[in-house]
């Protein structure tokens, strides 16, 4: 490994931004976060981002020389380059749960309630019905799911990749959704043990400059 500054570009408020974020804190990697503002000035979508992250979005991580994008890729890559702590469960059945509700969660929520879809609607009440509607069809799914499989955590009793997608997910829908979790009792519940956990706390979007 190198030993050259490992940054990362996010928004506090973005939830693949938190997924990394936490992985990083989880897996002791010093790095310096340098924010990028998707909502208010979208610095984004600047020439000089884009030659960062083509797609211009966030995250985006420099590490061992490298620049990747994508969470997910980015959680991978930190799990194969920094097993410990191990966040992928050790069973292929486990790893394929927790993928299960990784993908509800960044393929059937989240990009679903993106604010750079917001420009595509017509009035703000027709973005927000779109994005509750898709947001809670996700949290019921999810809800399903954990019903019968979770423990002290989505997979069990191990802190997975499941529960860094899960926790600002949820987070995202409860506050700037405003959805509750009122018909999700198993999500509630998981939810506020998570919330407790150190590393969402470090974490937090209200911890982050």
């Amino acid at each position: 490994m190198t030993a050259e500054k490992v940054i990362l570009y996010g928004y506090k408020f973005s939830s693949c931004s938190w997924r990394v974020r936490a992985a990083l804190h989880l897996k002791g990697i010093s790095f310096e976060e340098r924010p990028v503002d998707i909502v208010r000035n979208l610095g984004q979508l600047s020439e000089e981002y884009r030659a960062i992250n083509p797609a211009q979005k966030v995250p985006a991580l420099v590490i061992d020389g490298e620049t990747l994008v994508e969470s997910m890729a980015i959680l991978q890559y930190l799990e194969d380059t920094r097993p410990e702590p191990k966040l992928t469960p050790s069973s292929p059945l486990g790893k394929a749960r927790m993928l299960e509700i990784c993908e509800t969660i960044v393929s059937g929520i989240q990009p679903l309630q993106n604010s750079g879809i917001k420009r595509h609607f017509e009035t703000e009440e027709q973005y927000n019905k779109f994005t509750q509607h898709w947001c809670d069809r996700g949290l019921r799914t999810l809800e399903d799911l954990l019903s019968k499989r979770s423990g002290r955590y989505c997979v069990g009793d191990q802190l997975t990749l499941a529960d860094l997608c899960l926790v600002p997910q949820l987070f995202n829908a409860t506050t700037r959704l405003q959805l509750t979790l009122d018909k999700y009792p198993t999500l509630s519940n998981l939810y506020e043990i998570l919330l407790e956990e150190n590393i969402f706390k470090q974490t937090h979007p209200k911890n982050i400059k």
